[in-house]
C-alpha cells in the first residue's frame, strides 16, 4: 500500500512525498518555486505605467499653459494695433477751425 503525504516549507515550497510499503521504491518529491518573482515584476510594470501617465499628463497641462499663454499675447498684439491705428487716424484728421460767434 502506498502512503502519501504533504509537506509545506515556510518559504512557500510544496513536496509531494509517495512511499510505497511493498518494496524500497525511490521518494518522488515535487516542488513547485518561483513564487513572489511575478509580484515584484508586475509591482516595477505598474509603477512605469504610472510614470509614463504622469508624465503626459503633466506634458498636456504644460502645452495648455504655453497655449493660452500665446493667445493671451496675440490679443495684446491686437489691442496695441487697434491703438496705434486710431492715434494714426487721428493725426491724420486736420483741427477745425471752431466757428467765431
Amino acid at each position: 500500500m502506498s502512503t502519501e503525504r504533504t509537506v509545506e516549507h515556510p518559504d512557500g515550497r510544496v513536496e509531494r512525498i509517495t512511499e510505497n510499503d511493498r518494496a524500497p521504491a525511490p521518494t518522488i518529491v515535487e516542488r513547485r518555486s518561483g513564487g513572489g518573482m511575478g509580484g515584484i515584476v508586475a509591482l516595477i510594470i505598474g509603477l512605469a505605467l504610472v510614470l509614463v501617465i504622469g508624465w503626459f499628463l503633466m506634458n498636456m497641462n504644460r502645452n495648455d499653459a504655453i497655449e493660452s499663454n500665446a493667445v493671451a499675447g496675440a490679443a495684446e498684439s491686437v489691442g496695441n494695433a487697434a491703438d496705434n491705428i486710431g492715434e494714426a487716424a487721428r493725426d491724420a484728421v486736420p483741427e477745425r477751425a471752431t466757428p467765431a460767434n
